[in-house]
């Protein structure tokens, strides 16, 4: 895995740094969810996406950690537990390279409407969680594209641990931060873990102009709030399906 990690960071040094792109440089819009595990932003963003479907919109949907050019070296390291902080880091920031590349950028500047479940402030809330320094994690990412709006869905710690807890036979080794020794017992682990992500998380908000949306409030309820705030910001109209 060492090999792997420094053939990335070559990658990454190797490539000029891309500043982001200004807001509005394109026609498409790039629309974010970001929250802990267990917060509801994934279901929100689901049903965001199907009505948004059903409705003939331009779409496009990405998620964190799904292109293909590091699946298998990132799902060895895992089995292996040869994964340190800045080796999870790379590969991720890898991946989301490769999306931006294929995916998102040609689509936002062919006039999409890209919906992301999870972008760059899931690195900079997780992978400084595992001790990154957020400085070298800006820098990392600053070639990604401004988003639109991001939604930030926040649930109270116990209750988006809860979620996760009930609904997992068992948690993951990584997943449960159990990489960082914090400590035996994987739930506890677990729930420290996500208190760092939420910390950070939570110190983004102003920063990086979240939109906060309460993770406690019932579905049907939240979607509509996230379906008017979508209306107010972005102008639809232009995703449209085409009239003949």
């Amino acid at each position: 895995m060492a090999s792997v990690a420094q053939n990335i960071s070559a990658l990454t040094e190797s490539a000029p740094a891309k500043a982001p792109l200004p807001r509005r440089q394109y026609p498409g819009a790039l629309i974010v969810v970001e929250g802990t595990d267990g917060s509801g932003k994934s279901t929100q963003l689901y049903l965001l996406k199907r009505w948004l479907e059903i409705n003939g919109y331009r779409i496009h949907f990405t998620e964190w950690n799904s292109s293909p050019l590091v699946k298998s070296a990132t799902r060895r390291g895992k089995q292996r537990r040869l994964l340190t902080p800045t080796t999870f880091s790379l590969l991720h920031a890898a991946d989301f390279a490769d999306r931006c590349e294929r995916q998102i950028v040609p689509l936002l500047h062919g006039g999409y409407l890209v919906l992301a479940d999870r972008y760059i402030y899931t690195a900079f809330a997780r992978d400084a969680a595992r001790g990154c320094s957020p400085h070298w994690l800006r820098n990392l990412y600053s070639f990604a594209p401004i988003p639109d709006i991001t939604f930030y869905f926040r649930a109270p710690l116990e209750v988006a641990v809860n979620r996760i807890v009930a609904g997992r036979p068992k948690l993951k080794y990584y997943e449960a931060g159990m990489d960082m020794g914090i400590s035996l017992d994987r739930a506890e682990s677990f729930r420290i873990f996500q208190e760092r992500i939420l910390d950070n998380y939570d110190h983004m908000v102003e920063t990086d102009r979240f939109v906060l949306m309460d993770g406690t409030i019932q579905v049907n309820k939240l979607q509509k709030l996230m379906r008017q705030m979508l209306r107010e910001r972005v102008d639809l109209a232009q995703f449209a399906p085409k009239k003949k």
